[in-house]
């Protein structure tokens, strides 16, 4: 819904309450009146108008500019006609008008639909009137019509930088919807493509003759695809301008993982896998793999993202601790978190190292691990000192960041 929706609705209200207290005043003050059927014969028309036209004030969309201009011809000619139909003796004691505070609903839509310029261009007309039915500048006048032209250019005021912030928001939303895309398609490029890349740079240089033109061509388009990746946000913010520019379309791969993300289950419930059938491929001679005695189910992305985490932490050993270190993977099922704990004998981490490869363009750590830990409102802990291996804790929520 939109920000200045429900401005809107309180225009309604108050167009409606003001109408009531302007039928007041004319009926108790009847006897007054110079000409009382001339003065409710304006009231009889102010009425239907303000019934049929209840809609219009309704949304931005049915308060059309036409419609703003009459309903002000209609506030002005109830203003211009008091001095027709009312004693001057009233008039002079500052008796309202015919419309009485009816009138500032009139400006107020000028206000809420096109901002302060329009407000202050309605208000003004409506002050001209009030001077000329009570013909010239009395004090309480005076300070009647300044309060309405300062309160309506505030509201129009307000109502601008209430749309701005709006267009700002959904402007952050579009850019946090690009680059967590970006980030899941690194993550899926760094889990494959990377490290495909890597191994063929690795064993070029070992075999050596043309596999070495080989291997150097797969580092250097290793590099040129890391740097494709860190580049996201940039790239986002551009896109997001670029949508701030044309029709506010959301990426097809966004629209593509919100439509599957809000898509029920056939039964109604999230589907659910257990964690340890999927971690149980990791185990082996050299991997030991631990947990309760029974399953652990976590909704089906909770589960195959944190089991996508521990293979890159398990990569990690393989990597920088040696085909000879050993890995343990402890599976905590905890009433309100799962907890997964992958812990190896290499020779650990260096204090820093992982800033470093962040900073590199090395995102194994941070996309493959954290980024998808991060989307499921869970976190990632590295415990690890030179010389004494390296404790990866991995937690989730049961339930998923949304609960699902």
């Amino acid at each position: 819904m939109s920000v200045e929706q429900p401005l809107w609705r309180a225009l309604t209200a108050y167009r409606v309450l003001t109408l009531l207290y302007a039928l007041t005043l004319y009926a108790y003050g009847y006897d007054d009146y110079d000409h009382p059927l001339g003065a409710g014969a304006y009231m009889a028309v102010l009425t239907a108008w303000t019934a049929l036209t209840v809609r219009m004030v309704s949304s931005a969309e049915r308060c059309t500019l036409r419609f703003l201009v009459g309903d002000l011809t209609v506030a002005v000619v109830g203003i211009l006609l008091t001095p027709l139909v009312d004693t001057h003796d009233r008039i002079a004691e500052g008796t309202p008008t015919l419309p009485s505070i009816w009138t500032a609903g009139a400006v107020l839509g000028f206000a809420i639909k096109g901002g302060w310029r329009w407000a202050a261009w309605a208000s003004t007309v409506v002050c001209a009137a009030n001077i000329i039915e009570r013909g010239g500048f009395a004090q309480d006048t005076v300070h009647m019509l300044m309060l309405v032209w300062v309160a309506s250019v505030a509201i129009g005021y307000v109502v601008e930088v209430a749309r701005a912030s709006e267009r700002t928001l959904a402007r952050a939303l579009r850019i946090e919807a690009a680059t967590r895309e970006r980030e899941r398609l690194a993550r899926d490029i760094h889990d494959s493509v990377l490290q495909v890349l890597a191994m063929v740079q690795r064993r070029g240089a070992a075999i050596g003759g043309e596999a070495t033109e080989l291997g150097r061509m797969a580092g250097e388009q290793e590099i040129a695809l890391r740097t494709l990746i860190s580049t996201g946000p940039r790239d986002a913010a551009h896109e997001a301008d670029r949508a701030d520019r044309a029709e506010p379309v959301a990426p097809a791969g966004v629209a593509l993982l919100t439509a599957e993300a809000e898509a029920p289950a056939a039964d109604g419930a999230p589907e659910r896998r257990d964690l340890l059938a999927l971690l149980a491929p990791h185990a082996g001679s050299r991997v030991t793999l631990s947990g309760p005695g029974t399953p652990v189910p976590l909704p089906d992305e909770a589960a195959t993202e944190l089991a996508s985490a521990v293979g890159a932490a398990l990569d990690n050993v393989r990597v920088h601790a040696g085909d000879g270190a050993n890995a343990w993977i402890l599976v905590e099922d905890e009433p309100d978190e799962v907890t997964v704990t992958v812990r190896d004998d290499g020779p650990g981490i260096p204090e820093g190292r992982l800033a470093d490869a962040e900073r590199e363009g090395r995102l194994g750590v941070a996309l493959s691990i954290r980024g998808r830990l991060r989307d499921l409102g869970g976190s990632a802990e590295w415990i690890s000192a030179p010389g004494q291996g390296t404790e990866v804790e991995l937690k989730v929520p049961r339930q998923g960041k949304t609960g699902r």
